[in-house]
């Protein structure tokens, strides 16, 4: 399985982690099945997206709107793609249309079985065990989040967009001492991309846990086993 997690996309700051992230879709193919986070019905985000993987020789397709199912064809098709983009938005909504359609631990099979699953910040999140941290940008608590489990393929909880408000990290802090979880923050232009026992950190994403922070080098590469899951979260910030 590799992950690759994104705060934002398209922008430039991202060009070393999308070159990575191409590198290893074209080993396998050029197909990157994408699912919506919700309506896109004049389907801008997704054409915006589309000419951004066609500039790295991607191929964006099929477009999977989770209110609007076919069938198993479609299901079949999507799930034969090299690679599947979940795309930012709601992340609430998000995983309520893929419990509602059964796709979330179809989704989690798929990645588990050597697939390619990216992530931009909602999608991202919903890649961790649990989207309770998502309720921060809503001015809510993550600790009252319920029924927040979600595709559980990694060892952390992901948080996007960290230089988006100054009071995040505190909140972000306070949160950690109360979970025993680590907790992967990113801004804008960083990310990781985990697989083959490899991480690969992209700009200084902070790891948070037990109410402290700490800054992991960049760029990294630091080599985890490959059934290690507690080491990996772990080991952005000390390796």
């Amino acid at each position: 399985m590799i992950t690759a997690l994104y705060s934002d996309q398209v922008i430039a700051e991202n060009a070393p982690m999308d070159r990575r992230l191409a590198a290893l879709v074209l080993a396998r193919g050029n197909r990157i099945g994408y699912i919506a986070s919700g309506p896109d019905p004049q389907r801008a985000f997704f054409d915006g997206k589309r000419q951004y993987y066609l500039s790295y020789g991607l191929s964006l397709d099929p477009f999977v709107d989770l209110d609007a199912l076919s069938g198993d064809e479609e299901i079949n098709r999507l799930f034969s793609c090299d690679a599947i983009h979940l795309s930012g938005g709601h992340t609430g909504d998000f995983l309520r249309r893929l419990r509602r359609n059964g796709m979330l631990d179809k989704l989690r099979s798929w990645a588990l079985d050597d697939g390619i699953l990216v992530g931009t910040s909602a999608g991202a999140i919903l890649m961790t065990p649990t989207i309770a941290v998502d309720a921060l940008f809503s001015g809510g608590s993550p600790d009252a989040v319920q029924d927040a489990a979600a595709l559980d393929l990694l060892p952390f909880e992901f948080f996007p967009h960290l230089n988006d408000d100054p009071g995040y990290l505190s909140a972000l802090l306070r949160y950690s001492e109360t979970t025993a979880t680590p907790i992967l923050a990113c801004r804008d232009g960083e990310g990781l991309i985990l697989g083959n026992g490899l991480v690969e950190i992209f700009g200084a994403p902070l790891t948070i846990s037990g109410g402290f922070a700490e800054a992991a080098a960049s760029p990294i590469c630091c080599r985890v086993p490959k059934s290690c899951r507690e080491g990996c979260a772990l080991s952005l910030a000390y390796a």
